[in-house]
This record gives structure tokens, C-alpha cells and sequence, in this order.
């Protein structure tokens, strides 16, 4: 019971690695708020949660809309009277090299991931500090780190979602509000599952580990740093990839 008595906030909670997340977290004990835009999927994981005997909502949201955030956090607070967790865990990818993409697309991967953080953070902070006390968890990349061929508005969004992390984290330390980011590597999951197959040779060569990450192990890691366990750190980076930025 790791998060016991905390209330939480998961966004892109229907499938993969927001799935394992929130879960995870109603296991440990934490009440979970879990959102996405993928309703049907969200409402399945919520009631596999409530029948394992955790605690969880599904609220459907659009992380890109400022008036949904609002409605999200306000209801947080009406059902469970705080908010304790935040993790910035939607995301999109287009795969298309710089001069091939339309700059629709760019918007749109930057809206998810990167401002669709912003709004988060700017209306839990303050649920936050009423509180006393907080934990932000921003779900970045390896791409936020290294280059990626083929994919450059999400490894810009992941890039400035890095740098975010760092100055929110200098920002509200004084208001015990910590603000970490994640770097996955190459998880399997419904949005990497496309182009998975194809991509594996590239994906083995520079994972060292002989496997690759399944949505568990990038959880455990969110879960580590939603909790008191980790209640010193904050403004730093958790790269969880199998060794892809070892190199």
C-alpha cells in the first residue's frame, strides 16, 4: 500500500503504459482518477480496477482542452476532497520525417504532449498547495534526450516536456511539490504497435538488454516516484530503457 490514502490523476489511462499505471496504483492503494479520450477502453480498466477491490473513476477528457482540465480537477476534488498525484502520462506519435509532415500534425503532437501537460500542471498545482504537498510525474522520452530519426514534433514535445519538468520542479519546490520526468524506451504498446515489427532490428541494436520494456516496468517506476519514497527527489530525469542511452 505505497500511495494508501492519496488521490491520483492519470491521463491516457485506457491502454498500455497509462493502463499498467493506473492499476498499479489502485493496488497500492491510491484513488484513482483515470482519464483518456478513449472511452470504452478507459471505462474496461476501471472496472477490472474496482473489481480487484481498488479504487478508481474514469472521467473521459481531452488533455488539449483547458475547459476539460478544469472539469477534471474539480470533480477530483468533489469525489475525494484533494489531490496528491499527477501523471502526465497521454501521448501521440507521428511517424514522418521533418519535410514530410504537415504542420497540422506537428500541432497536434505538440498539443497532447507538451501542452496538454501545461494545463495539467496548471490547474493540480494549485489543488496541490492547498494540500501541502504534491508529486508530478511527467511521462517523457528517451526521445526527450537523443535524437530519433522520423519522429520530431514528439521529440520535441518530449524534449520541452524534460526541460519543463525541471523549472516547474525548481518553481514549486518551496510548496513540497515535487515534479519528476520518466524516460521510457521502447515499451510495447497499442501506439508503438504499428510500427513495432518493422522497426524491431533498429530497436535491438540499441536496447542492450536482450528484451524489450513491457508497461509494468515503466509503472513501478511512476509508482516509485508518486510516492513518499522518493520524496527527495525532484527536477531529475528516470530513464527506464534498457540501456538505449547508456551508449
Amino acid at each position: 500500500m505505497r500511495l494508501n490514502g492519496k488521490v491520483a490523476i492519470i491521463t491516457g489511462a485506457a491502454n498500455g503504459m497509462g493502463a499498467a499505471k493506473a492499476k498499479l496504483f489502485a493496488k497500492e492503494g491510491a484513488k484513482v482518477v483515470a482519464t483518456d479520450v478513449d472511452e470504452e477502453n478507459l471505462s474496461s480498466i476501471v472496472t477490472d480496477i474496482v473489481a480487484d477491490g481498488g479504487e478508481a473513476v474514469a472521467i473521459k477528457q481531452d488533455v488539449t482542452s483547458e475547459k476539460e482540465w478544469k472539469t477534471i480537477v474539480n470533480k477530483t476534488i468533489e469525489l475525494y476532497g484533494k489531490l496528491d498525484i499527477l501523471v502526465n502520462n497521454a501521448g501521440v506519435a507521428v511517424n514522418k520525417t521533418m519535410a514530410d509532415m504537415e504542420m497540422d500534425e506537428w500541432n497536434s503532437v505538440m498539443d497532447v504532449n507538451l501542452n496538454g501537460c501545461i494545463l495539467g500542471m496548471k490547474y493540480c498545482i494549485p489543488e496541490m498547495q492547498k494540500t501541502g504537498s504534491g508529486s508530478i510525474i511527467n511521462v517523457s522520452s528517451i526521445g526527450g534526450i537523443v535524437g530519433m530519426a522520423g519522429s520530431s514534433p514528439y521529440t520535441a514535445a518530449k524534449g520541452a516536456l524534460r526541460a519543463l519538468s525541471k523549472s516547474a520542479a525548481v518553481e514549486y519546490a518551496k510548496d513540497k511539490i515535487r515534479v519528476n520526468s520518466v524516460h521510457p524506451g521502447i515499451i510495447e504498446t497499442p501506439m508503438t504497435a504499428s510500427t513495432m515489427e518493422a522497426a524491431m532490428p533498429y530497436y535491438k541494436t540499441h536496447t542492450q538488454l536482450p528484451y524489450m520494456g513491457e508497461p509494468n516496468d515503466i509503472a513501478y517506476g511512476v509508482l516509485f516516484l508518486a510516492s513518499d519514497e522518493s520524496k527527495f527527489m525532484t527536477g531529475a530525469e528516470l530513464v527506464i530503457d534498457g540501456g538505449w542511452t547508456a551508449l
